[in-house]
C-alpha cells in the first residue's frame, strides 16, 4: 500500500507539472503578467494527464530494462545482425519487428525468448513484445484526452505479463541447463536486483492506472491470481 501511495503522489505531481508547463505567461501591452493556457491542455482532465505520464514512465522503464539487458547479453544484438547496442535499442523504440518474429508481437514475440528453437535476438523479441503489450494496454495512443478510453483489464494483464517475465528471466532455462537471458546478479557476494526493482516500479505503474481506469469506468477490477512458475504471456490486446 505504501508503494502504491507513493506512485499515487508521484503521478498527482507530475499531472500538476503537466498543467502548469501547459499555461506560459508574458507581458501584456501595458507590461503586466499575463497567463494563456495552450488550447489542447483545455481538452484534457487530470486522469487524461496522469495517464499520458504514467505511459511514458512505464515505456522510459522498459526501455531501462532493455538497455540492461542488451549489456548483459551483448551476443544477442549481435547474433541478430545489428551494429551496435544502441542500433537495437532504436529497433524497439521505434517498434521495427524483423523476420525472426514473423510478424508476432505482444505474448507471441515474448515467448519466443525463452523459446529452444528461436535463435535470433532474445532480448529484441522479450522486450519488443513487452513494449506492444503495452503499446495495446493504452489503445496504442501516447496522448491521451476527454473522450479517450481504456480497458482496465488490458492494463491489469500487461502488469501481471511484467510479473511473468520477471520470474522467466531468472528462471526459464535451455536443455543445457543454461539460463536464457542473464539479469539479476544473485552471487551473495554482489548481489544486484536492479531488473527486478525497475519490472516491480513498472507493475505499480500498470497496477494503479488499471484501478484509476476501473474506477472512471464504474467497474470493480477483478483481481485473479495465478502462479507465475506456470503461467503463460496473458493477452493484452484484444
Amino acid at each position: 500500500m505504501r508503494g502504491s501511495s507513493n506512485f499515487l503522489r508521484f503521478l498527482l505531481l507530475a499531472s500538476a507539472v503537466l498543467v502548469a508547463s501547459g499555461c506560459s505567461t508574458r507581458l501584456d501591452r501595458e507590461g503586466r503578467p499575463a497567463s494563456r493556457v495552450e488550447a489542447r491542455y483545455l481538452l484534457k482532465t487530470e486522469i487524461d494527464r496522469v495517464t499520458d505520464v504514467n505511459r511514458d514512465e512505464v515505456v522510459a522503464g522498459l526501455m531501462r530494462i532493455a538497455d540492461k539487458l542488451y549489456k548483459r547479453n551483448p551476443r544477442e544484438w549481435r547474433q541478430a545482425g545489428l551494429a551496435s547496442r544502441e542500433a537495437a535499442l532504436q529497433r524497439l523504440q521505434q517498434r521495427q519487428s524483423w523476420p525472426a518474429l514473423a510478424g508476432q508481437r505482444e505474448r507471441l514475440a515474448a515467448a519466443q525468448a525463452f523459446s529452444e528453437e528461436y535463435r535470433d535476438d532474445r532480448v529484441g523479441a522479450l522486450m519488443f513484445g513487452l513494449l506492444t503489450m503495452v503499446d495495446a494496454a493504452f489503445e496504442h495512443k501516447d496522448d491521451f484526452y476527454i473522450l479517450d478510453s481504456l480497458n482496465e483489464t488490458k492494463l491489469f494483464n500487461a502488469a501481471r505479463n511484467m510479473e511473468i517475465a520477471i520470474w522467466k528471466l531468472g528462471n526459464d532455462r535451455n536443455s543445457a541447463g543454461e539460463l536464457y537471458l542473464l539479469s539479476n546478479e544473485l552471487d551473495p557476494a554482489n548481489r544486484n536486483l536492479s531488473f527486478e526493482r525497475e519490472f516491480g516500479r513498472i507493475v505499480g505503474l500498470l497496477d494503479f492506472m488499471a484501478q484509476v481506469v476501473a474506477d472512471r469506468n464504474g467497474r470493480t477490477l477483478s483481481r485473479f491470481t495465478q502462479s507465475v512458475a506456470t503461467a503463460i504471456f496473458l493477452p493484452v490486446g484484444f
